[in-house]
């Protein structure tokens, strides 16, 4: 947490256009790469998330835990793709045994044997029956949702402010009008209270509860474990499905966060990571959920009227993703790599802590092992509520800071600890922090 005798913060947006400026006199080779994108690309890309002004940066090269701009500057990677990037870049664990693979397929119209090797890994790993692969994350969770809502013959969902479970499933500021077309209900994250009273309210209707035990997009705001508890009980108890949306979060210990916290989901949906830098996503769960998907002659659901739900993919069993996450669950990330990075993690926030305690300006950090966030506001925040607080300015020039400093992490705060960053590379990030915020408390 940050220091208890705060001082206000006197930042500008004048200060911020001009950190602004700065960034775009250090990045011409970048700005002409942007404007020369947005003949083509709506935005100048195809991620949201990269939007920031004046421009993204445009980076041509990585190795290891560092990054190398359009521009020729190195940079410390600590965002990690939002979390897909555990590996660091270029990882020989993962690349070979994916090159060697398309050397003897890349378009497979059928199965191939490293499909069933990861789902084995899969429901060894996580304590699930039965999984299917998706192309992405936002997939993964549509499809949870499908199950749900065909195995129960209810209308609703149930998602909570704050969360984000893809493109298409975005409730940052309430549900967004462009979400898919489910019937949602909204209720506030980490209020077992209200939770319950919405649930209860619903319950003849509703499907599904679907929550992240960590609030990814929305800020790294971990759950409360009595929260999640409550919820699950509640949801179960009424009759609906509960899903765990643990794309980001199964990196946590050695089955996800969820179990971390003392819950068990129906349902949980996996991406980022385990695609070893290649599309990925899978939901995975209890067999009798997952077998709606069972459309061979043996399963006969179909010849005895029972619920059947087709669901095709040219790329869901893809040879390189199902061969690079053959590598990441049985070699490079295993249960106890997991849980040992999950125990580092804790130990740099810690670290991190230490540093905005030194300094007046009202910083905190959230989060859990090695997922965190930096915000500018006063103390970690426990709700989305709190997050409305933050001192825009302030989180801008922080962001910039870092990054003047050879420092990537993400505009909105995001800090993710991967498997290749070097303990000299962590102190590194200590100092920067450390630097910025002295420059700023004196600005």
């Amino acid at each position: 947490m940050a220091s208890s005798s705060l001082t206000p913060t006197p930042f500008t947006d004048d200060q911020v256009l001009a950190a602004r400026r700065q960034f775009a006199d250090r990045n011409p080779a970048s700005r002409r790469h942007y404007d020369d994108a947005r003949r083509h690309l709506p935005g100048g890309h195809t991620r949201t998330v990269l939007t920031h002004p004046p421009f993204p940066l445009t980076f041509v090269a990585g190795e290891g835990a560092t990054l190398t701009d359009a521009d020729g500057h190195l940079y410390l990677d600590f965002l990690g793709d939002y979390t897909a990037g555990l590996f660091g870049h270029s990882e020989r664990r993962v690349l070979d045994p994916v090159i060697a693979a398309l050397g003897h397929n890349v378009s497979v119209g059928g199965i191939h044997p490293a499909e069933a090797q990861l789902a084995g890994l899969m429901c060894e790993r996580f304590g699930i029956d039965r999984v299917r692969f998706t192309n992405s994350g936002t997939e993964a969770n549509l499809l949870a949702i499908t199950t749900a809502l065909q195995a129960t013959g209810r209308p609703t969902v149930m998602a909570f402010h704050g969360g984000y479970h893809g493109g298409v499933l975005y409730f940052a500021t309430g549900a967004a009008p462009w979400n898919a077309p489910y019937d949602f209900v909204l209720a506030p994250y980490n209020d077992a209270a209200s939770t319950v009273a919405l649930i209860e309210e619903h319950g003849p209707n509703l499907a599904a509860v679907i929550v992240e035990p960590m609030l990814g997009s929305g800020g790294c705001v971990p759950a409360d474990p009595g929260f999640l508890a409550t919820t699950f009980a509640a949801a179960r108890a009424g009759g609906a499905v509960c899903i765990a949306d643990e794309v980001m979060t199964s990196r946590h210990g050695r089955q996800g966060l969820v179990r971390l916290m003392g819950a068990e989901a129906d349902i949980t949906t996996f991406g980022k990571y385990i695609g070893g830098g290649f599309s990925f996503g899978a939901f995975g769960g209890r067999a009798d959920l997952l077998d709606q998907f069972d459309t061979s002659p043996e399963a006969g659901r179909a010849q005895a009227g029972q619920r059947v739900i087709a669901h095709a993919g040219t790329f869901n069993n893809n040879v390189a993703t199902m061969t690079a996450g053959c590598a990441v669950l049985g070699q490079v990330f295993t249960a106890e790599v997991a849980e040992a990075h999950t125990a580092r993690g804790d130990e740099l926030r810690s670290a991190v802590a230490a540093v905005l305690a030194r300094h007046p300006l009202p910083v905190s950090v959230s989060g859990y092992g090695s997922m965190m966030a930096l915000h500018a506001l006063p103390a970690p925040p426990a709700t989305v509520a709190d997050l409305a607080g933050r001192d825009n300015e302030l989180q801008e020039l922080l962001f910039l800071g870092l990054l003047s400093r050879g420092i990537y992490t993400a505009a909105r705060g995001m800090v993710n600890l991967g498997l290749a960053h070097t303990d000299d590379q962590l102190a590194a990030l200590l100092d920067a922090l450390d630097d910025t915020l002295t420059d700023l408390a004196s600005a």
